[in-house]
């Protein structure tokens, strides 16, 4: 599965990884903890659900929250390299984005998440436009944080 392959690239690798949730409040993490020797590449995780713990914890601008907002690409960036920075890792994930069934915008539905993806230093971020329930657009959420954290090792892995 995803996870299995994500622990054991970051093994394979030698990196720490963090992980940092708006919209999936933990599940990202769940999903890594689940799998056994996970304690070897991650030792912690963040889940903030306000701007306040975002600008707090991560170091996430306030101007960025009242220009772009919490679901924007650059919040997802600098919520990965602020949760890289936290917990001393090389690699970190972020999600950011709108589960529903309210918050959404005309220009930032419900479905709206960015993804973020951090390793040594250099961000990647990814948006999705997801449909379904509240419990849906977070599932779904982490099986596309889990795969571009997949795909951005294996790349990093070749270079």
């Amino acid at each position: 599965n995803l996870e299995t392959a994500v622990v054991e690239l970051l093994k394979k690798q030698d990196l720490t990884l963090t992980t940092v949730e708006s919209c999936t409040g933990g599940a990202l993490a769940a999903r890594i903890i689940n799998v056994p020797g996970a304690s070897d590449v991650f030792n912690e995780g963040y889940i903030t659900y306000s701007n306040e713990a975002k600008q707090k914890i991560l170091g996430v601008k306030k101007k960025t929250l009242k220009k772009a907002g919490a679901v924007s690409e650059a919040c997802a960036e600098e919520m990965a390299k602020g949760a890289a920075k936290a917990a001393d890792a090389r690699a970190a994930i972020s999600v950011t984005g709108i589960a529903g069934p309210d918050g959404g915008t005309e220009e930032k539905p419900v479905g709206l998440v960015y993804i973020g993806c951090c390793i040594d230093g250099k961000v990647w971020v990814e948006s999705y436009h997801m449909n379904g329930d509240r419990q849906k657009v977070r599932e779904i959420s982490v099986k596309k944080a889990l795969d571009m954290l997949r795909r951005h090792l294996n790349h990093v892995e070749q270079d």
